[in-house]
């Protein structure tokens, strides 16, 4: 099955080494949006004349230089709550091989950077810094006007996305070839762990937000 011959192959790959290649494709993609997309708005040109362009010089290095950090307590933090989801289904999971399992899937974030990057630098080229914040391709905020919504529920829409659903799906074949059980065990372990935490944080964060 080709599924299993994947993971197998996937597993083979030295964990330190894919972190360190997913960290840079992370910083590649990063540079292309901050340099091809956010800096050919009018605001940032505006900010460019005035002089003060560099304080965002500043702020994006720190974001270049905070991937590995952020993807470490992010695939630390989401490879735990599966962990624990395992074990209330009565199965064991090494953990490293959850938190390999979580850093795999990621890739599919990287897709939906590129083809946020591919839109606006062929199909919405005079957008605003504000069109590109509150875009996310396949999201429910293609929905909705961001500019007639409250704030609050803007970061929630983007998150509710076909690319989160895919990400989805991929922890569940990944429990289910890691825990080598049935397929409806690994689809209970991830949306009674992952998926609920993550639904429940937007909840949260609708609530808190002001």
């Amino acid at each position: 099955m080709w599924i299993r011959r994947t993971a197998s192959e996937l597993f083979q790959v030295d964990k330190r080494l894919f972190f360190v290649v997913l960290c840079l494709l992370t910083f590649f993609v990063l540079f292309l949006k901050k340099n091809f997309v956010e800096a050919e708005t009018y605001a940032f040109q505006i900010l460019e004349e005035r002089g003060e362009f560099g304080i965002f010089k500043l702020i994006n290095g720190l974001q270049y230089l905070s991937i590995p950090l952020i993807y470490f307590l992010k695939f630390t933090c989401i490879s735990f709550t599966l962990w624990v989801g395992s074990f209330m289904f009565g199965y064991r999971i090494h953990y490293n091989r959850v938190w390999q399992i979580v850093m795999f899937a990621e890739l599919i974030f990287l897709g939906a950077e590129g083809l946020k990057i591919f839109w606006f630098m062929f199909f919405q080229a005079e957008a605003t810094i504000w069109d590109i914040k509150n875009f996310y391709p396949l999201s429910l905020m293609s929905f909705f006007d961001y500019e007639s919504i409250h704030p609050k529920y803007a970061y929630p829409l983007k998150s509710l996305n076909l690319f989160e659903v895919a990400y989805w799906f991929i922890l569940v074949y990944g429990i289910h070839w890691t825990a080598q059980k049935k397929l409806s065990v690994a689809y209970a372990i991830v949306f009674c762990s992952y998926v609920l935490f993550y639904l429940l944080w937007l909840l949260f964060f609708i609530g808190v937000y002001k």
